[in-house]
C-alpha cells in the first residue's frame, strides 16, 4: 500500500522539510479528493486523477495512485464514471492512515 522506499528517498532529499511536505500533501489530496465528480465530463475526471495519482507517488501511496491511474485511463478512453469515489476515497484513507502509524513508528 505504501512505498516505503519511496518515503525514505524523500526523506533523505527533503531532511527536515519533510514534514511540512507531508502536511502540504495531505491537505492538497483532500482538496483534490472533494472536487473529484464522477459525473464529470471525462476530460476533467482524468485531469483531477492525474493530479491525486501524482501527489500519490510522490509520497509512496502506491496503491491509491494505482486506483487513480485506473480511473484516469478509464477517463481517457471516454467512460463515465470512470471511477468508484467510494473506493478511491476508502484507499485514500486507508493508505493515509498506515501511512501516518509507519511514520509514528520509524520516529520511534
Amino acid at each position: 500500500m505504501i512505498d516505503w522506499a519511496q518515503v525514505e528517498e524523500l526523506q533523505a532529499e527533503m531532511g527536515d522539510a519533510f514534514g511540512e511536505l507531508v502536511d502540504a500533501f495531505l491537505q492538497e489530496v483532500d482538496e483534490g479528493l472533494a472536487r473529484l465528480d464522477a459525473q464529470a465530463p471525462p476530460a476533467e475526471q482524468a485531469a483531477a486523477l492525474h493530479f491525486l495519482k501524482g501527489s500519490a507517488l510522490n509520497l509512496g501511496f502506491s496503491e491509491f495512485a494505482g486506483l487513480c491511474s485506473q480511473g484516469e485511463l478509464a477517463a481517457n478512453a471516454g467512460r463515465s464514471p470512470a471511477f468508484d469515489p467510494e473506493v478511491i476515497l476508502q484507499c485514500y484513507q486507508h493508505s493515509r492512515g498506515e501511512f501516518l502509524t509507519g511514520l509514528s513508528r520509524r520516529a520511534a
